[in-house]
């Protein structure tokens, strides 16, 4: 492992002003993005789909640091013959890889998932690295309800997490950690606060018996949000505020960065949740975005599968990018919405 390099990809993924695009859909679960603009889920739609956002030149220069790929993705070439992550790599930004399997039903734990996709990882991360990817996301899932999330969903996947973190290390690939709490659900403020302190603990306490360097790693966590079914729905200043809480309490200052996910929040929902997190200030890592929907569904919905509409799509992919761009450095504003459109 050399921990300089990974530090400085690490730094890089999180460079003021820029986060990540999740572009690690599965072929499954794009099909269904796809199913609702009425497009046909084949593998040149995918490709032109995906090639139209990291051919946005103005939003992947200034606004995207890196962008996360799935399996096919990653192999994949553009219409004149340059692959997908050189594609990338001359905007600047770095290529990363969705890795693990998905989430799986958790033996004996009615309502609960374990992460899948260990077996044969090492040699995945060989191969990965050759392709060009320099860093990788592993998502766990951890589900509120009754009598759940319990101890052993907690920690298995933390270990999972943890064991995929430093295969990632020793290959010389970034882990992003992503432990999502999911926003399903009628629990409030203050129980999504509960458990996602208690998961990152278990997450950051396996890492450490792994042997998994924080220098090296960037977090991608959820918000302290309520459950979408919850009664009272909390300012955007009282989730900031408790999600700041969580994290100064459990996750290292030597982390580089913490890059959020949207977790099914709405556009405007996601950004300003960013914008006021890092309005807070006095934050020791970096704060930014590693968004799928809350980047994609406009250009999706603009694109709708017909090559007319590109400069169109690029055009929404640009505004929602620049949008999180200036929630990474606390200067968004609903005003800005209009104004950039």
């Amino acid at each position: 492992m050399n921990l300089d390099e990974l530090n400085s990809i690490a730094r890089k993924m999180v460079a003021k002003g820029k986060g990540l695009l999740a572009a690690d859909e599965s072929t499954t679960t794009i099909g269904k993005r796809f199913e609702a603009i009425s497009v046909a889920n084949t593998e040149e739609n995918r490709r032109d789909y995906r090639e139209l956002l990291l051919r946005s030149t103005v939003a992947m220069r200034e606004h995207i640091s890196g962008v996360i790929l799935y399996d096919e993705t990653i192999r994949q070439k553009a219409k004149d013959g340059t692959t997908l992550v050189q594609v990338i790599e001359a905007a600047g930004a770095v290529p990363g890889i969705k890795v693990d399997a998905g989430a799986k039903p958790l033996a004996g734990a009615p309502g609960e998932t374990i992460t899948e996709g260990l077996d044969g990882l090492r040699e995945r991360f060989v191969e990965y690295h050759k392709l060009g990817a320099r860093f990788a996301k592993w998502r766990a899932v951890i589900d509120i309800a009754s009598g759940i999330p319990t101890y052993n969903c907690v920690n298995a996947n933390a270990q999972a997490l943890a064991r995929y973190a430093a295969l990632a290390q020793e290959n010389g690939i970034v882990p992003i950690i992503e432990p999502e709490v999911l926003m399903d659900g009628d629990h409030d403020i203050a129980t999504c606060e509960r458990v996602t302190g208690w998961v990152l603990q278990e997450v950051f306490g396996q890492l450490f018996f792994a042997g998994v360097r924080p220098e090296g790693m960037i977090l991608k966590p959820n918000m302290i949000v309520p459950g979408k079914k919850c009664q009272k729905q909390n300012s955007v200043e009282e989730v900031a505020a408790a999600t700041v809480r969580v994290l100064k309490r459990v996750v290292p200052s030597s982390v580089p960065g913490i890059a959020f996910l949207s977790g099914g929040q709405s556009d405007l929902d996601a950004t300003a949740h960013l914008s006021a997190i890092n309005a807070i200030g006095g934050l020791p890592w970096a704060v930014t975005f590693s968004y799928g929907r809350a980047l994609q569904a406009a250009p999706q919905s603009a694109w709708a599968g017909k090559p007319e509409n590109v400069a169109k799509a690029q055009a929404a992919f640009a505004h929602r990018a620049l949008m999180n761009s200036l929630a990474a450095t606390g200067k968004w504003s609903k005003a800005s919405e209009t104004k950039a459109a």
